[in-house]
């Protein structure tokens, strides 16, 4: 009998092409950008939870990679006559094996029992969580653990960080006792449909769908789609409409030509229209008078963020939005042009040289242009709660704030677009000799984030972290130059030489 880890079990429960896949065909499987940040994530999570659940460091860590299996769980059941908490200890039976994040000893009327607590990344439990625990407490009662009860313990983003490496306030645990421990039917059933779709001699025969990205985007869906029939213009062109697409999809609609227009808005009937006769559309006069709205001088400003799940900086939470950067460009009432920008690489907390450096830059009046304004008003918000004395001129700044974004959507759209109007999309469409794909090293805000981690690092040599910042500062330099000439072409003065 093969032994399934969680995470193959898991793997059926999402589909069960996809773990007979992973164990048949591994070689098939390419991880998302995205997908790769998570485990990142969940590395940074890891790397903390001992310090979190064992502060005196009296427990034992169990490291499989070293151990090996077998040692890992014969040394596994040796420390449960310890009372020291265990990491990561490893169970195996009945067709299946664990790795326990914490196992924490307890007593009940004397007798020594254990409580295990599986730590997420996520700032909620998910579905997914509940059929992990379950999973997890299975395993564990089936090979003897004298287990009093599970807990699933996740990041509560509403926490500060306090400073000086205390993260005890970080995770929040929620109990799924009574919950894991009442399915414990259900997983013995996965495990033996987890043994059944494994001997099949070819991979179960399962279409493409939404179960495809739930709950998590699958690392075979570049296998399994190869042979589906490809649109030319396909129904994710129409922004927001993706639960009729699908339903459309499922009819077997998948061009944009065979969408009825009924059920359709004007922005999507547009992109429809203009995608289907290659034609571009341009509200040229409508732009215009949007922008005549507000003079000159102008400024056009960006900003550049890093998330962590474990706060680094003092008097910051999880997964907030910390500026490091931005860029500035400057149009005179003289119609001439100046650039200003802002990085911050030291790995130390950039946020007040940032808010600082943004209100010296901004100046006391003009339209200050960006696209997407809840971003950029968002963290200037932020700004001035964290900052009170920064306060009125931050939200001064926010009280100018010209977003770009609505104009472009309602009047400009070209069918290269592929019905989206982010700003990568837009850029080539209006200004062809502009592309962020001819940047070196950080051409979105993706890479931006992670050349900025590995900027930061301590490792990072003198002359990396030199090209990464000439890299960022060219990158977020092309965000706000597009903006000027986006507003150029929108506003109509095409006079100008910028």
């Amino acid at each position: 009998m093969r032994n399934f880890s969680k995470s193959k079990l898991l793997a059926l429960r999402q589909c069960q092409k996809r773990l007979w896949l992973e164990i048949h065909r591994p070689d098939l499987r390419e991880d998302t950008a995205a997908t790769q940040v998570s485990f990142q994530i969940g590395h940074q999570v890891g790397e903390i939870v001992q310090r979190i659940y064992d502060p005196e460091g009296l427990g034992a860590l169990i490291d499989v990679q070293t151990e090996g299996f077998p040692r890992a769980f014969e040394r596994s059941m040796e420390l449960l006559d310890t009372t020291h908490p265990i990491f990561e200890a490893g169970f195996c039976t009945g067709g299946a094996l664990a790795f326990a994040d914490v196992m924490l000893p307890d007593q009940v009327d004397g007798k020594p029992v254990w409580r295990i607590v599986e730590v997420k990344s996520a700032t909620s439990v998910k579905d997914y969580h509940r059929d992990d625990v379950a999973v997890q407490a299975f395993i564990a009662r089936s090979a003897g653990v004298s287990l009093q009860s599970v807990a699933l313990a996740h990041i509560d983003s509403s926490w500060t960080y306090p400073g000086n490496e205390d993260y005890s306030g970080l995770l929040i645990e929620a109990d799924l006792t009574a919950e894991a421990f009442s399915r414990s039917d259900e997983v013995k059933a996965w495990i033996m449909q987890a043994q059944s779709v494994v001997a099949m001699p070819s991979e179960p025969v399962i279409d493409i769908g939404g179960h495809c990205d739930t709950p998590f985007s699958c690392g075979f869906y570049d296998y399994c789609s190869v042979d589906e029939p490809k649109a030319q213009y396909p129904l994710y062109w129409l922004p927001y409409f993706g639960a009729k697409a699908q339903k459309l999809a499922d009819q077997g609609v998948i061009e944009l030509a065979d969408v009825p227009d009924d059920l359709l808005n004007s922005r999507q009937q547009r992109v429809k229209t203009h995608t289907l006769a290659n034609t571009v559309f341009f509200d040229a006069a409508g732009a215009a008078a949007d922008l005549a709205l507000h003079g000159l001088p102008a400024y056009f400003l960006d900003f550049e963020t890093i998330q962590f799940a474990v706060p680094i900086w003092q008097g910051t939470r999880p997964y907030q939005q910390n500026t490091f950067q931005f860029s500035l460009h400057t149009l005179s009432e003289a119609g001439t042009l100046k650039h200003t920008e802002f990085l911050d690489i030291s790995g130390r907390d950039p946020a007040k040289p940032f808010a600082q450096a943004v209100i010296a830059a901004c100046g006391g009046i003009g339209p200050v242009y960006v696209y997407n304004a809840g971003f950029e008003t968002s963290r200037m918000n932020e700004l001035a709660t964290r900052y009170p004395e920064f306060s009125l001129a931050l939200l001064a700044i926010n009280a100018r704030v010209v977003d770009l974004l609505p104009i472009a959507r309602e009047r400009y759209y070209h069918p290269s677009q592929q019905g989206s109007w982010s700003i990568k999309k837009v850029l080539p469409a209006v200004v062809p000799e502009l592309r962020y794909d001819a940047l070196a090293g950080v051409q979105d805000g993706g890479m931006a984030m992670a050349a900025f981690l590995e900027a930061i690092h301590p490792d990072t040599a003198t002359d990396r972290q030199s090209q990464i910042e000439q890299q960022l500062l060219a990158y977020c330099k092309l965000d706000t130059y597009a903006m000027v000439r986006l507003w150029q072409t929108f506003a109509g003065c095409t006079d100008l030489k910028l």
